[in-house]
């Protein structure tokens, strides 16, 4: 059966200046899904999502979205897209429901149905209490979900959402992860660049990480995991045990007391325990270690997850 992607990109390249970011972007999202997109500061998330929202032009390659080809319809591809930037894009004078209301017509819609849009997403997004308020007396989460119901005023079927959780605290993160899993429950695609590789590895089917302008690796956060190996168990002796566990485990030992192994499963686990037992070597502490998304953004870019913002 084939399958029907609602994102497609093929060589995706632009210049500024001397520096050419992306490089030479592939990248293809299969509809209902959603993409993360990760990478270090300069790596080219944000600019890639520019030139697929038709707000900058490519050098080249080709994109499509929905089926349209961003550099020859982009009007096309306006029309099926919702955007989510890194700033929020609201009036701060005006009301929340003012402001869907006037989006909503510059969207295009007549007065009436852009005010039953005005009034109908406050409630989708848990904005209802405040929908009358002015936006300069919204938290920073309620003004990024307000942010969101207006990138989905037009019901967009591709929605990109650039860091859109960047600077949240942890209780409106976890708001707005639960509005983006609905979405995607609905049928909506979605490419994400985030900061928080813990989002990528909570939200997305797939995860791309892009380097130096091109795409280093792609998959599920499990396979990307896999790359770097499996699971670890430190084990952690009594002192005088010692000089008997590294006789009996001449592996990998961390600070000189601390045994390192790679596991698979709890039946490699419960065998490490029983052999020590059965051998009078005492474990005192013992912690499981299962490879991140921060140890693999680490080892594809040799960047820290300080270095994943554009």
């Amino acid at each position: 059966m084939a399958v029907s992607y609602a994102i497609e990109v093929k060589g995706l390249r632009k210049s500024f200046g001397a520096a050419r970011v992306p490089a030479s972007v592939d990248l293809r999202v299969e509809r209902g899904t959603m993409l993360a997109l990760l990478g270090p500061n300069g790596a080219g998330k944000t600019t890639t999502v520019r030139i697929l929202t038709t707000l900058l032009a490519a050098d080249g390659g080709t994109a499509l979205v929905a089926g349209h080809d961003v550099a020859r319809d982009p009007r096309a591809v306006r029309r099926v897209i919702g955007l989510t930037g890194q700033a929020t894009a609201v009036d701060e004078l005006l009301t929340g429901e003012e402001n869907l209301e006037m989006m909503a017509r510059l969207f295009g819609l007549r007065a009436p149905a852009a005010r039953r849009r005005g009034a109908e997403l406050p409630a989708e997004f848990g904005l209802r209490p405040a929908a009358r308020r002015p936006v300069r007396t919204y938290s920073g989460g309620q003004r990024r979900r307000l942010d969101l119901a207006i990138s989905l005023i037009s019901r967009p079927s591709v929605l990109f959402l650039d860091e859109p959780t960047t600077g949240l605290d942890p209780t409106s993160r976890a708001g707005m992860w639960e509005t983006i899993r609905g979405l995607l429950a609905a049928g909506t695609t979605v490419l994400l660049t985030t900061q928080y590789l813990e989002e990528a590895d909570q939200l997305a089917h797939r995860i791309a990480v892009i380097d130096g302008g091109r795409v280093v690796a792609e998959g599920t956060a499990a396979q990307l995991k896999s790359r770097i190996g499996a699971e670890r168990v430190e084990l952690s002796f009594a002192a005088a045990d010692l000089p008997l566990a590294r006789r009996l485990f001449p592996g990998d030992w961390r600070d000189g007391d601390r045994l390192s192994v790679p596991v698979d499963g709890a039946a490699d686990v419960r065998r490490l325990l029983n052999r020590a037992a059965e051998n009078g070597a005492e474990v005192v502490a013992m912690d499981l270690h299962r490879p991140s998304l921060d140890d693999v953004f680490a080892e594809l870019t040799g960047a820290g997850v300080q270095g994943v913002r554009s």
